[in-house]
Formats: C-alpha cells, structure tokens, sequence
C-alpha cells in the first residue's frame, strides 16, 4: 500500500476514498488560487526547471539529496500523480457528474502542440477546471474544454492505451483528485522527471505486472511496449520468456495489452 493510502486513503486504495472527491475541497481558497496559475506555474515553469536540472545531472550523475527531497514533498502537495491500470481509470470516470477533454499542458509547453489526451473529471457540481486559464494555450475563457459523456470519455482512454498511452490520476493541491492524463514518457513531465533526473514525482499504480512463464511465447511485443525498462527475458529448457521487474514496474498495463498471448496479468503490489 503506497504512502497516499495510508494519509489519504483511511486505510484502503486513497483514490478510492470519497472524502478526496468531496465538493468543500473544490470550494477551497488556496486550491482555487493554485488551479488559476497551474499551468503557467506548474507546468511551463516546471518544463523550464526541468530542462536546467536535467542538464545538471548530467555533469554531476545525481541531483543533491536535498534538491530532490524538497521537490518530491512540493509535488505530494501540490500536484501529484499515480499511475492506473484501465480497469480503475473506468471506475474513476464513472463516479465522475462532468468530464471534459482538455490539450495536454506537457505537449504544449514542450511543443506548442495541441494533443487532446487529458481529461478533467469533476465529482460535484461546481468543476474546478472552470478557473483554469485557457489563455495559455490562446484561447478564451472557457474554450478548448470539450464536454463528454462518461462512457465516451472512457472508449477515448481505451483507444489512446492502444497507441501507447499510460492513465495517470493527477491532484490539484492534494488529496484533491481532479484529472486523468493520457500520456507517453517523452511527453509526460511527470516521466521525464523520473528518467531524465531520477525524481519520482509518480507513483506506482497499486498493481504489478507478472508475466506466466508457461503461455508466454517470447515474442517481446512487451518489452517494447514498456516505457520504464522494466521487461526483460530469461531462458529456461530453452525456451525464451518475459522476465519482469516489480521493482520498475509501474502498473500500468501495457505490456497487457500487446500480449497476444494473454500472458501477462496484473495483480495487487
């Protein structure tokens, strides 16, 4: 069970805890002033950041224990994500009363590149994604959100695994749970943070991936399909077979999904 579980989730699986979807939570004032500046403070600011520290780890090998710390308990309380498997991203959008789709805050700072694979979920009737600045990516006051119905939402999510994509739960000033991203490791900056730098500003979904030694045919489609280099191989009697890391595994299900051998599952961390 992850530390969230533990703070914010009274014992069971946190996103699964009603109080962190609660309406008082979007009423909050600090909340509401940080989701105003989020994608400006947050997310360009933080690609920038990134950019300076990934350069500096590069000449060091590692960022100061200190650096690192401070910046993973800012994300625990500010904006911080998990990974999820499909099964509990259904069941996060079908609790939801409103979801919009929404251009992808990391592309565009990245790429000014308008890709439309996030989604805000909203748990009352008051949606916080209504104070967001839809300036920062040129456009006016409430356009750019795009208004689905929940199952829609969830086939889009399904389509978007399919080319690649991995389900994160992300917090606005948490534990307030408030968006689904649908996004790549190059893409992500959440991802990036980890590969390029070392800082897990992520966390792992609650599952982990096991592979059956006796269906799987060595074909390596999930290899490929990791993007945390967690899947390697081993041989036994001769016969080639996936071989998992639980420790790098993340969860998230793609290497599920270009199984085509059903050899792959995911069972509880």
């Amino acid at each position: 069970m992850c530390e969230f579980c533990t703070k914010h989730g009274d014992g069971k699986i946190w996103y699964k805890n009603a109080a962190n979807y609660a309406q008082d939570l979007v009423s909050d004032l600090n909340r509401r002033q940080y989701i105003g500046g989020f994608l400006e403070s947050t997310i360009r600011d933080g690609f920038t950041a990134l950019g300076r520290l990934e350069a500096l780890f590069r000449k060091r090998g590692r960022l100061p224990d200190s650096m690192v710390s401070a910046m993973v308990t800012r994300a625990k309380k500010e904006h911080f994500g998990q990974v999820l498997p499909i099964e509990e991203i259904r069941d996060l959008v079908l609790r939801a009363e409103t979801v919009v789709r929404m251009p992808c805050a990391c592309r565009w700072a990245a790429q000014k590149k308008e890709a439309r694979c996030c989604y805000g979920v909203s748990y009352s009737p008051e949606a916080w994604y209504r104070n967001i600045d839809m300036g920062y990516f040129g456009k006016l006051p409430g356009e750019g959100l795009e208004s689905l119905r929940r199952e829609d939402a969830i086939k889009q999510m399904e389509e978007l695994e399919n080319s690649g994509a991995i389900h994160t739960i992300w917090t606005m000033v948490t534990p307030f749970i408030g968006a689904v991203c649908n996004c790549t490791a190059p893409d992500c900056i959440a991802m990036r943070t980890l590969s390029g730098i070392r800082v897990e500003t992520l966390a792992r979904a609650e599952y982990v991936a096991t592979a059956a030694e006796k269906l799987c045919d060595g074909c390596g489609h999930c290899t490929g399909a990791c993007q945390f280099g967690a899947i390697g191989s081993m041989t036994v009697n001769g016969k080639t077979a996936a071989l998992i890391d639980p420790h790098k595994c993340f969860g998230c299900g793609l290497c599920r999904t270009a199984c085509h051998a059903n050899a792959i599952a995911l069972v509880l961390r």
